[in-house]
């Protein structure tokens, strides 16, 4: 099975929420809830790739030295395994926007649930939740 390699990050604002994204119609998974990241491009490391995806898709700067390793996903798909790394992220520059037409929300730890998320995102919301 093929083994995907996808980066997240929590974003925590002043107030201890944490920034979800929805996943825009045409994408798989369209309308879930997800921590904003993406695909690992071969040779770029988890880290380098938030940068990225976070100017891409979120319009936000931020650097390696602010992103705390905190936790991983690993979920079987019907057609791929995804490993996951959650990074979390408390100083960026800029103000987040959905650049890709997904919609945002600023979530508290303990309603995290409430959002409907991929299977791979859920066993992360306990460990988040008790981490915040």
């Amino acid at each position: 099975m093929k083994i995907i390699l996808v980066s997240a990050v929590a974003l925590i604002d002043p107030d201890g929420r944490v920034l979800l994204a929805q996943r825009p119609e045409g994408k798989s998974l369209a309308g879930l809830w997800e921590f904003p990241g993406g695909k690992v491009d071969p040779g770029e490391t988890p880290e380098a790739c938030l940068i990225r995806e976070l100017q891409e898709e979120l319009g936000i700067d931020t650097w390696a030295s602010c992103l705390a390793p905190l936790t991983f996903a690993s979920h079987s798909y019907p057609d791929f395994h995804l490993l996951m790394p959650l990074f979390a992220c408390r100083k960026w520059q800029g103000i987040p926007q959905g650049r890709e037409g997904q919609n945002l929300a600023w979530v508290r730890a303990d309603k995290l649930r409430d959002y409907p998320m991929p299977p791979a995102d859920l066993p992360l919301i306990p460990i988040l939740r008790d981490w915040l």
